[in-house]
């Protein structure tokens, strides 16, 4: 048996973030917090939804005490933001890090203690008041925030969630033209991490024929439109499909679940603070060519919706040829697909091992087990950028 979760209402289309205006007044409120990004204020994507509160009469505070892949200190202290301000709502507009504090803040200030209390690996409390209500609007293509429960907090060496239901959205606004400034080198780092998000939804251990559905419509969608979107930003189809495909891939990964390149990743942005979607960008390969022989038929399922042409290929073949498609993919939109491009040396892949082997609630919906000697593998051939065809082991 299989179940399926999403936010309560999910708005979508080009210039959607007007729609507004209605989905407020539906919460009778009097006081709104914002959660933005400083490059979101100094972009001046809050004068839209400023416009809209004033017109309401509403007062509203913004806050951006915000930063990529916050430690618990960030959290922390947005949650007492939120204590002291008497918000009755609660917007978040950015990328995947302010969505994540804004979620977990609008719970948190409603329970007892710190975020560290409700950590997944490590915490003691269990949540008990749903909190404040809340509006997530990304402005990126590539986390899928707005649509999961769960919220990504950097540890000294490695990252650790909150996730529950009640971190869901009231409402997810997905509109692409919030997207159509970012840089190439953020469009190219998200977009990978939405490609990420799909394709290990479809090999999770827990997918289902609806996450199928949903996450290789995402890669469909993606594969087609990332190159685009990253070197022809103002491109509003591409952006369109980029916004659809990682809401898609959102959707199938929350209730699917995300495996080994997650679990790797996390380590890298631990200890050597690598963005969330560079790290999943140059692992993607490298865990897909060891795990694919454990998935010969979801790898087929992958190729396809890749655009690789697949016929008169055995499904080993469609297999490598996925594999070698997400790193052609990754060096096609700017990124690294080595270690050593981040200043890894060699000697640090056991203590990356060390940390991503912890993330045992990720690496159980991987179809193939990981040991540390494995995971140390699969780091060395991500240093060395080499696809080695790990599965060929198995022929």
């Amino acid at each position: 048996m299989r179940t399926f979760i999403t936010p309560v209402k999910i708005v979508t289309g080009p210039g959607s973030l007007k729609c507004l205006t209605n989905e407020i007044v539906n919460f009778n409120i009097s006081k709104v917090m914002i959660f933005a990004d400083p490059g979101v204020i100094k972009a001046g994507m809050l004068d839209s939804l400023a416009a809209i509160l004033k017109d309401l009469h509403v007062d509203y505070m913004v806050y951006s005490d915000i930063q990529p892949e916050p430690p618990l200190s960030v959290g922390d202290r947005a949650v007492q933001a939120i204590r002291e301000s008497q918000a009755e709502l609660i917007i978040g507009i950015g990328g995947g890090s302010c969505l994540d504090i804004a979620k977990a803040a609008a719970v948190l200030c409603m329970n007892e203690g710190s975020v560290a209390d409700y950590l997944n690996l490590t915490g003691t409390k269990k949540l008990i008041h749903k909190g404040i209500p809340k509006i997530l609007i990304p402005t990126t293509s590539g986390t899928g925030a707005e649509v999961t429960d769960i919220a990504v907090f950097s540890l000294d060496k490695t990252k650790d969630v909150l996730t529950h239901p009640y971190l869901l959205a009231d409402i997810a606004l997905v509109d692409p033209e919030l997207t159509f400034s970012l840089p190439p080198k953020i469009s190219a780092a998200t977009g990978i991490d939405a490609l990420t998000h799909a394709v290990e939804a479809v090999i999770s251990v827990n997918a289902s024929p609806l996450t199928d559905t949903l996450a290789l419509e995402a890669i469909r969608r993606i594969s087609s439109s990332l190159r685009t979107a990253v070197w022809h930003g103002t491109n509003r189809t591409a952006r369109a499909e980029m916004s659809y495909g990682s809401l898609l891939a959102g959707m199938s990964f929350y209730n699917a679940g995300v495996s080994g390149v997650h679990a790797l990743a996390y380590p890298l942005g631990g200890l050597f603070k690598i963005s969330h979607g560079e790290s999943n960008a140059v692992l993607l390969p490298y865990v897909f060519d060891y795990i694919w022989p454990a998935c010969l038929d979801k790898m087929q399922l992958l190729a396809k919706s890749f655009g690789i042409p697949t016929s008169g290929l055995s499904k080993r073949e469609m297999a490598i040829l996925t594999v070698t498609a997400f790193k052609e993919m990754v060096l096609d939109v700017g990124l690294p697909t080595s270690l050593q491009d981040y200043g890894i040396q060699r000697d640090d892949l056991q203590r990356l091992a060390d940390e991503a082997i912890k993330q045992t609630r990720l690496l159980a919906r991987s179809p193939m087990p990981f040991t540390v000697q494995d995971i140390v593998r699969v780091y060395n051939n991500a240093w060395e950028a080499k696809l080695t065809h790990e599965g060929e082991r198995f022929y």
